[in-house]
């Protein structure tokens, strides 16, 4: 029943996401649209292709630092794969990250030696520590055309988000770990009984005690912990992520010089990380919620028209989110054939 329901959820959100996209190019006008698609330069469309791959490297990497300070060891080529599942789990999955991550967790432990609660705090550790640079990005962005430029509404109600969430997200992360061991004791108090109970409803599944339960939250916790007290590994994640927005960031650019069309670097240093946001939407990987919201920050900027917005959003996302779900995709498909060999 509950593979059903998640498989009716995915696709109304992706139909809701056809809706958003429909909208999206009759504003930009579609003929115009696709004459400038067609004109698009095709090598410098395959270079968002290449930077796309050297943003999952990065990202990759960043997770194969955490699962190295939680002891999980994994090489390059495995860490690239996992984290391309991740993606793809995220990208058919609503609510972006808090969908996917479950599966992922489940991915990691099925694809190394490391228990479902590691790898779930591993990706938890990973999307937590990607929103540090990210808002540093826009940040830098929006500050130096603020200090050539006057912003219009749109833009300040951008740079308003961004100052609120520098404040309200680290001071959130500061209060749970001061808390982390009381937030611990009420999840296990309030996660038991939810626990046995989806347990019970479940063929085939084993209802774990209180014991279990506990043991498995507290783990998850104590990883946490490991890698929120590492300062090497902390630091070199950070970089990795760092590095992967960067490379985000560029590939927005270059799509525009895909189309002919000239754009500042910090124009898309501080739109990718304020779109990726709306991927917290119930749209299935935030496709139409993040276009919309790029496309929106991007005409805010001056001389750049809705038309070449469009358009440059269109490859550079086209790429960001069809290469990880086309790999991912395939690792999945692996995965899960190999599952059903075992069982």
């Amino acid at each position: 029943m509950s593979g059903t329901t998640d498989l009716r959820a995915t696709a109304v959100g992706f139909a809701a996401a056809l809706v958003v996209f429909a909208l999206l190019f009759l504003l930009a006008g579609v003929d115009r649209l696709v004459d400038t698609l067609v004109r698009a330069d095709l090598r410098l469309v395959g270079a968002v292709v290449v930077v796309t791959l050297g943003w999952l490297f990065a990202w990759s990497g960043a997770l194969r630092t955490v699962l190295d300070v939680l002891g999980v060891e994994t090489t390059v080529r495995q860490s690239f794969l996992i984290f391309a599942g991740a993606m793809f789990s995220n990208n058919i999955t609503p609510f972006g990250q808090a969908g996917g991550e479950p599966v992922t967790a489940l991915l990691i432990s099925e694809s190394t030696d490391a228990e479902y609660e590691t790898g779930l705090a591993a990706i938890a550790s990973v999307d937590t520590l990607n929103f540090v640079p990210s808002i540093s990005f826009a940040l830098v962005g929006i500050g130096y055309f603020a200090t050539t430029a006057t912003l219009n509404p749109d833009l300040e109600l951008g740079l308003a988000l961004v100052v609120v969430l520098a404040v309200v997200v680290p001071g959130a992360i500061y209060y749970a770990w001061n808390r982390r061991y009381e937030l611990e004791h009420r999840a296990v108090q309030r996660l038991t009984p939810l626990i046995q109970r989806v347990g019970g409803w479940i063929p085939r599944v084993t209802v774990p005690d209180a014991d279990g339960i506990e043991r498995r939250i507290g783990r998850f916790f104590q990883a946490i912990e490991r890698v929120a007290t590492n300062p090497r590994g902390l630091a070199l994640a950070l970089g990795l992520s760092a590095l992967g927005w960067f490379l985000q960031s560029l590939g927005l650019w270059i799509a525009f010089q895909a189309i002919g069309s000239s754009v500042p670097f910090y124009v898309a240093l501080f739109a990718v990380p304020i779109g990726a946001i709306a991927g917290a939407t119930p749209l299935p990987g935030g496709a139409g919620g993040i276009e919309a919201v790029l496309i929106g920050l991007l005409q805010a900027f001056p001389g750049i028209g809705i038309a070449p917005a469009t358009a440059a959003v269109i490859i550079f996302r086209g790429s960001v989110y069809w290469v990880p779900t086309a790999i991912g995709g395939v690792v999945m498909s692996v995965v899960g054939a190999r599952r059903g060999t075992s069982g």
